[in-house]
């Protein structure tokens, strides 16, 4: 029987999307499930597994009409496919990509969750036609992927593009998850947005739109501050310190590996120029001048697309 689809999955700590794509990464079928992490996530695979066969079958697709499988999914990858950590799961060294190519008799194809979205971006969003990009993605955390030549640069053991953990507050910067102070993602994120606006609002001694805000909701989020950034002076500091921050880590970035784009998405990202402006700025002052000029910064195109169209990709660059 001729192949002519592929399984993709986009492993979340809550949630997985999975779907069928075919080799022009056009999306036949998706749907979500849960994922559970009952036992340090022994029965994720499995569970997968069952959902499709139940969607194949109400398809009336066969297994043999698949080329294979993507995954991306969460913490470093090595080459041969294990996880070495996956917090959110529980799993540690696990062998991902055998275990999957065990319970699907398919080939398949593992990599970290946002360098499936960063290949996702380059094969049908932001970059395509492109083959040299950074793609970061602002959500909860701060995810990037970095891209050469069409391939994604993993490192040595997985931790390659971890862009949110570079170190841009060398001094009384805010806790990380992952142990540091001052990462990116402690300032960049929809959670680092927030703590820019709390560290501000304590030294205020005047009411101002978001303090009005957290008095009514009893919290701020990232978009209330942006909504507010043309007629409140405070957010419109605390969204030039993002710009700065952001700025900062990516003319660093290029310098290093003079990319063709920088593509930033995430839930962060729909903020759109309000965002990109304070960024582009301090990426230019900051930028060795032939990568401030020859780099775009772009908006991401394939929202939560992403992860999948890029774990689908996987596939298509090997079969």
């Amino acid at each position: 029987m001729e192949k002519e689809f592929i399984f993709s999955i986009d492993l979340g700590g809550t949630s997985s999307k999975v779907a069928i794509l075919k080799t022009d990464g056009k999306i036949l079928e998706k749907w979500e499930i849960p994922t559970n992490k009952a036992e340090n996530g022994k029965f994720i695979v499995e569970e997968i597994y069952y959902s499709f066969n139940k969607n194949i079958n109400e398809l009336n697709i066969k297994p043999d009409q698949f080329f294979g499988i993507g995954m991306g999914a969460p913490g470093p990858v090595l080459k041969d496919g294990r996880i070495t950590r996956a917090v959110n799961i529980g799993w540690e060294n696990y062998p991902l990509k055998a275990e999957l190519e065990k319970t699907f008799s398919l080939p398949a194809y593992v990599e970290n969750d946002a360098n499936c979205a960063a290949l996702g971006e380059l094969w049908l969003g932001a970059g395509k036609g492109l083959k040299d990009i950074v793609a970061i993605t602002l959500g909860t955390g701060v995810g990037g992927g970095v891209i050469i030549d069409g391939h994604i640069v993993g490192g040595t053991t997985g931790g390659g593009g971890e862009i949110g953990h570079m170190t841009v507050q060398l001094e009384h910067g805010f806790q990380c998850n992952c142990g540091k102070t001052g990462c990116l993602e402690t300032v960049a994120s929809a959670t680092g947005v927030v703590n820019l606006a709390m560290q501000r609002i304590e030294s205020l001694e005047k009411e101002t739109i978001l303090t009005t805000v957290l008095k009514e909701k009893g919290k701020l989020t990232s978009k209330d501050i942006f909504d507010a950034v043309h007629e409140d002076e405070i957010a419109g500091e605390i969204v030039d310190r993002v710009g700065y921050y952001l700025g900062y880590a990516l003319s660093t970035l290029s310098a290093i590996l003079n990319p063709e784009a920088i593509i930033i998405g995430g839930g962060v990202s729909k903020a759109g120029n309000k965002l990109l402006e304070p960024v582009n700025t301090y990426y230019r002052k900051f930028a060795f001048p032939p990568t401030g000029t020859d780099t775009k910064i772009l908006l991401a195109e394939l929202g939560n697309d992403a992860g999948i169209i890029g774990a689908g990709y996987l596939v298509k660059q090997n079969s």
